[in-house]
């Protein structure tokens, strides 16, 4: 069996509002993902999908439950610690981009190696391979502001990349995104999960994105009650399937 990149066990996040009243958004929720599994996480508004990515991604900790990515535990970590495994160890693409709008493409792409004090050789060249890879050398000293948002999507991929991640985790990539756009960005990240192994956790609400992963979860009431596996369909087939069985899930 493929040794696993993520482990979460079950994981509960219970909000209190100002009234008193509590609102249980995860419910015993566990998930365990192989080191190189695509996994998309899919439901209706309000299912616990951004709370789940959240904590997953360290950006938020749950009432109770236990999250381990690359064998270690997450939620006892100290801020530094956090912050310098996020720096190794994942990546993350937003469907904003998260772009510095004062930083070249070239000094955004860099940036998890360079909170790293990367030596500058070790920089350039993990830059120009991954700039190759998403076929955007030429923008490397152009603005963000200067690129279209299919161009700026795939330097916010780039910058996921860079430091060569266990995991990278996806919030919407292709939200912001037209059709042609949307099928080029997630053919990128197709390409980095095989040929990287690079495991990646995504939340879609956009089933053709879905379809390009090989699991995907459906969350109601922060639980998962649905789970597709792709097997040896083809992109096309699973796409099919998806829609198939979003018809009968409620």
């Amino acid at each position: 069996m493929t040794e696993p990149v993520l482990i979460a066990d079950k994981l509960n996040k219970t909000y209190t509002s100002a009234a008193g009243v509590e609102q249980h958004v995860l419910k015993d929720l566990s998930l365990t993902v192989p080191r190189g599994e695509f996994v998309a996480i899919m439901g209706p508004s309000g299912s616990g999908k951004s709370t789940l990515l959240n904590i997953l991604s360290t950006l938020m900790k749950p009432t109770e439950g236990a999250v381990a990515i690359n064998n270690k535990d997450i939620l006892h970590m100290t801020d530094d610690e956090i912050s310098n495994f996020r720096g190794r160890d994942m990546g993350f693409i937003f469907q904003s981009y998260n772009l510095i709008e004062s930083l070249t493409v070239r000094e955004n792409i860099a940036l998890p190696l360079t909170l790293q004090k990367a030596k500058s050789r070790v920089i350039n060249d993990a830059v120009a391979k991954v700039a190759a890879l998403l076929h955007i050398s030429e923008y490397l000293d152009k603005y963000p502001s200067e690129l279209s948002g299919g161009q700026q999507q795939r330097v916010g991929a780039a910058r996921a990349l860079v430091h060569e991640p266990a995991l990278i985790f996806g919030d919407e990539p292709t939200g912001a995104l037209d059709s042609e756009n949307a099928r080029e960005m997630m053919n990128y990240l197709t390409t980095i999960n095989q040929e990287r192994d690079i495991s990646i956790v995504m939340v879609t609400h956009d089933p053709f994105s879905a379809s390009f992963a090989s699991r995907i979860l459906f969350l109601t009431d922060g639980q998962i009650t649905k789970t597709l596996t792709r097997d040896d369909r083809s992109r096309e087939d699973f796409y099919n399937y998806v829609l198939s069985e979003l018809g009968n899930f409620n």
